[in-house]
């Protein structure tokens, strides 16, 4: 039975699988990164929260940045190069895949690299508010024919 199992949250299994996909992207402290939030600017700009990760040694063409179904994945790639004679090896070529899974209504606006560190700008699309009026009739509504057995 899972945490949103409760008989008065229905509907709620999408949002118990992606609590679900989120734990399991947690692999690990590489690259360390952060989650911030940029208030809304007065030039009609949108509140935006920014993820930014530390990929220094890593050019554009390294980095892979894609979303799909919600999640939003960053994979870095970098070859050992060979040409190249090592006395001390203390930053190692590495591969690393960090996922973030974001919510319906949640944009990826853009994707910068600056001085090793990778900025992506996502936004959160204010959903319309609807209200809907539910008439009550007068008539039953049809009820599931019980089989005997």
């Amino acid at each position: 039975m899972g945490t949103l199992s409760h008989p008065l949250l229905l509907g709620f299994e999408e949002i118990e699988r992606l609590i679900d996909r989120a734990g399991k992207g947690a692999d690990g402290g590489y690259p360390p990164y952060n989650i911030e939030r940029i208030a809304a600017s007065d030039d009609d700009r949108p509140e935006l929260l920014r993820i930014t990760l530390a990929v220094a040694g890593f050019s554009r063409d390294q980095l892979d940045i894609t979303l799909e179904d919600n999640q939003l994945t960053v994979r870095g790639r970098q070859e050992d190069d060979k040409s190249r004679e090592f006395l001390h090896r203390g930053i190692a070529a590495r591969q690393f895949q960090r996922t973030f899974v974001l919510a319906d209504g949640i944009e990826v606006r853009a994707a910068e690299l600056n001085n090793g560190l990778l900025e992506i700008d996502l936004v959160k699309l204010e959903p319309e508010r609807l209200v809907r009026r539910i008439e009550i009739s007068d008539k039953p509504a049809p009820r599931p024919v019980r089989k005997a057995g």
